[in-house]
């Protein structure tokens, strides 16, 4: 029963990474939450990194002609710094503290956006300043907690970008962060060759994942796409502030 519930709860995790990677970022986030159901928070993250890295491929693969320019430019070297910094200051900052602020700014993003008029609201160009705090704020996020989304999401949704444009951004953004993780990982959390092997039995899914997430990112309308991303963050938002609180 135990081996039947770890099977079913890896591979719905692995499935959630390949959906995000497919075009649906904000799902990811679900899974070291879901995967820490049985096994440490800690053991999760370092057991998904590789899912993430390979599903990456495939994503950077099926939106390699659909992204922002300017984004890139911004957000990749951001991205890399705050790996960087999560590197140095992994020792020092707690979780708790990570996910507190990032489901305060996540709810407080959601609900300005919900109950600003539209006309309050001109769509934003991509911008230096903000994405360079954005984006080192999501490669130092998704270094702690693989959980870069929101605050990438926050830079990047103002600025109403096309369906494809948002999804390619993001995957190819997190693809870089993503590959960067490895040494650090590497070396403040060593892999054991049992990971390596459970992550192995992930692939599939995963790829399967990717290519389900590609699909309904296409079919899914404009208007009903960038609204269920935002009920994600939402959801991801609220689910961090619980957790940091009941970790208190």
């Amino acid at each position: 029963m135990v081996i039947d519930e770890y099977f079913l709860i890896t591979n719905v995790a692995a499935l959630l990474i390949g959906l995000s990677k497919g075009g649906l970022p904000s799902i990811g986030m679900l899974a070291v939450p879901i995967l820490s159901l049985v096994i440490s928070p800690m053991k999760a993250a370092v057991l998904l990194l590789p899912i993430y890295v390979i599903s990456d491929a495939v994503g950077v693969w099926l939106y390699r002609k659909h992204f922002s320019k300017p984004n890139l430019r911004i957000l990749i070297p951001a991205g890399v710094l705050g790996v960087f910094i999560g590197w140095l200051t992994a020792s020092y900052i707690s979780d708790i503290t990570i996910k507190l602020l990032l489901g305060v700014i996540g709810v407080g993003f959601c609900l300005n956006t919900w109950f600003k008029k539209q006309a309050d609201q001109p769509t934003q160009s991509a911008h230096r300043g903000k994405g360079l705090f954005w984006g080192a704020m999501a490669g130092f996020t998704s270094f702690i907690s693989h959980a870069g989304a929101p605050p990438f999401q926050i830079y990047v949704l103002p600025q109403r970008l096309t369906k494809a444009e948002f999804a390619g951004t993001a995957t190819l953004v997190f693809a870089v962060i993503n590959a960067a993780k490895i040494i650090p990982y590497q070396d403040l959390r060593p892999y054991t060759l049992s990971d390596a092997v459970s992550a192995a039995f992930l692939i599939p899914t995963a790829l399967l994942g990717t290519v389900l997430g590609a699909y309904l990112t296409k079919k899914i309308a404009d208007k009903w796409f960038f609204r269920l991303i935002q009920i994600g963050l939402f959801i991801i938002s609220i689910k961090l502030i619980h957790d940091a609180i009941k970790a208190m």
